[in-house]
């Protein structure tokens, strides 16, 4: 499964109003994007600080591999702001371009299939890229 970062140009509007909704490859406008590139700083820093803990306190290194959850969350939150896509919204079958909180109802069914498919790798990719972080952080000799 791979994920295409660049917006398919024939991509299927279904959006009447032209607010820039794209199924499965853009759900969310910019305070969304802003919240997601947000939740990948918050969690890129937890991760720090866990690992950096980790390491101080002389954890096994085994232990170090706690620092995935993190990880995953941070590589969600900057996955889902550089693709403009929420795998949340797009599992629910909703986007938004406009205030935050506010959602709208995605009506066509086989747009709602390629939002789930997105959300789904987006969720996939971001527990790789976690697992992978995790297990670095057990194999360096820290």
């Amino acid at each position: 499964m791979t994920l295409a970062y660049q917006a398919a140009p024939t991509a299927p509007r279904t959006s009447t109003s032209g607010e820039g909704y794209r199924s499965g490859t853009c759900n969310i406008g910019p305070a969304e994007i802003s919240r997601r590139r947000r939740a990948g700083h918050v969690g890129l820093g937890a991760a720090i600080v866990l690992i950096a803990v980790l390491v101080a306190i002389g954890a096994p290194p085994l232990a170090r591999l706690l620092v995935a959850l993190p990880a995953a969350a941070a590589a969600s939150g900057y996955l889902q702001a550089y693709l403009r896509f929420c795998a949340g919204f797009g599992s629910r079958g909703v986007y938004n371009f406009g205030q935050l909180g506010k959602t709208q109802q995605v009506e066509d069914p086989e747009a709602r299939r390629r939002d789930r498919a997105r959300a789904t790798q987006i969720g996939v990719a971001s527990i790789g890229i976690g697992v992978l972080v995790g297990v670095i952080a057990v194999v360096l000799p820290l």
